[in-house]
């Protein structure tokens, strides 16, 4: 990863990997514009993506609404993302056929796999090859990176629903 690395070149970069992905599997996947089923109201984002929203949504956070408690604060009356030009990491994976590596108790690598229950139906990702899912761990070292740089191993995270209520 490049020294000058920002959090919108990362996104940036997420949404190039994921576009073939999400393409290729369109028709099949659940996730789509109204769907907000992962949108849930405990998420948090490391603070250097916070300041992404604050810096592009202040009137927003300033003068708006947080969604109804339940649901990302984030949401509007139809369900819709209202920062999704600059939504964080996680959500720009969402829906999509999952794969991650961790060790067993044994100290075994173990591969599993995951996708959203609504979309388990019409795709199975046990079935796929390793390509066609996104792997989770390289771009949540970098993002992992940036904010380590930002606050010096802090590794501070936010609610995205505090956002509203810190303004």
């Amino acid at each position: 990863m490049a020294n000058s690395m920002t959090v919108a070149e990362l996104h940036r970069r997420v949404d190039e990997q994921v576009a073939p992905l999400a393409a290729l599997y369109g028709a099949k996947l659940h996730c789509r514009k109204g769907c907000s089923g992962c949108c849930t109201d405990d998420l948090t984002v490391f603070e250097v993506e916070a300041d992404q929203i604050r810096e592009h949504y202040a009137d927003l956070l300033r003068s708006g609404e947080a969604h109804t408690p339940g649901a990302c604060a984030f949401l509007n009356s139809e369900g819709l993302c209202r920062i999704y030009e600059h939504r964080p990491y996680v959500c720009r994976t969402q829906g999509l056929p999952l794969r991650w590596l961790e060790e067993d108790e044994d100290e075994d690598i173990v591969e599993y796999r995951d996708i959203c229950g609504l979309s388990l139906d019409a795709l199975d990702p046990i079935a796929l090859d390793d390509e066609h899912c996104w792997l989770i761990g390289p771009f949540e070292e970098q993002l992992n990176e940036l904010q380590y740089k930002a606050d010096g191993g802090a590794m501070r995270r936010v609610s995205l629903r505090s956002l509203f209520e810190s303004h």
